[in-house]
């Protein structure tokens, strides 16, 4: 989408804070003991009562309101009767639609209490975070996307982590996805250019060890080996000729 007047940018501003509120909230009510549907039928009653719909819902009829992995799942996570532990690393990815603007956000936190993994799932945590934002402020009017891309990979690799090359960022607004692809790392061949008051999220996928992920036999978790850890960070962004306009902040 390109965001074309300031009716549009309100509508899609009124969708990104919303599912940054919902995040938020989710975060904030995840506890050990609790399942994986639990959660996400809080999320999905927030949704409700703004008036939003759920998009990978709509969009692809998803099992659950939202997306939310554990430890070993890198995306895609289907909520369920899994019961979060403490020390687990949880992602949750919030993604609605509000008066026909989408908009896309998630993030990755680690529940209170101490297992053998504690340091590094705060480590992945913290680098998947500086990707995302070094990515984020790269992204301006006339930027290539490749070179948003070869930032991202460098902080990830910096960071001593693996980019999980086949999950990548995308184009949103009138749509769940649409173009452009986000990749996150370098890739020579794609010479596109961000245009001003396009939509669009950055979301790097960091692992332990595994640079790309596979379905699950429940046709949508996305997983590595069973020893992979994994972390992701996601905002929704307006392109302007400066710094973007982060759409996905409470």
């Amino acid at each position: 989408m390109i965001i074309r007047n300031d009716v549009q940018l309100a509508g899609l501003q009124r969708t990104g804070k919303l599912v940054a509120q919902v995040l938020l909230a989710m975060q904030a009510h995840a506890r050990p003991g609790m399942s994986t549907a639990e959660l996400d039928e809080y999320g999905g009653q927030l949704l409700t009562r703004a008036g939003a719909e759920s998009a990978p819902r709509s969009c692809y009829e998803f099992p659950g309101h939202t997306c939310i992995s554990i430890n070993e799942e890198a995306a895609h996570g289907i909520p369920g009767q899994r019961v979060m532990r403490a020390g687990d690393l949880v992602n949750i990815d919030v993604s609605a639609s509000l008066d026909g603007y989408f908009a896309d956000t998630g993030g990755s936190f680690v529940l209170p209490g101490i297992d053998a993994d504690h340091l590094l799932k705060h480590r992945l945590c913290a680098a998947a975070l500086q990707a995302r934002d070094a990515g984020i402020a790269a992204v301006r009017a006339g930027q290539q996307l490749n070179i948003i891309g070869r930032l991202i990979e460098r902080t990830i690799n910096s960071a001593g982590f693996r980019n999980v090359r086949n999950l990548c960022g995308h184009g949103t607004g009138a749509a769940l996805h649409e173009e452009p692809t986000m990749r996150n790392y370098h890739d020579p061949r794609d010479n596109q250019m961000l245009q001003e008051g396009q939509v669009i999220t950055i979301e790097p996928f960091l692992s332990t060890n595994v640079s790309r992920v596979h379905e699950a036999n429940d046709g949508w978790t996305l997983v590595g080996r069973p020893s992979s850890l994994f972390a992701q960070f996601e905002h929704t962004l307006v392109v302007r000729q400066g710094a973007p306009l982060i759409i996905t902040t409470p």
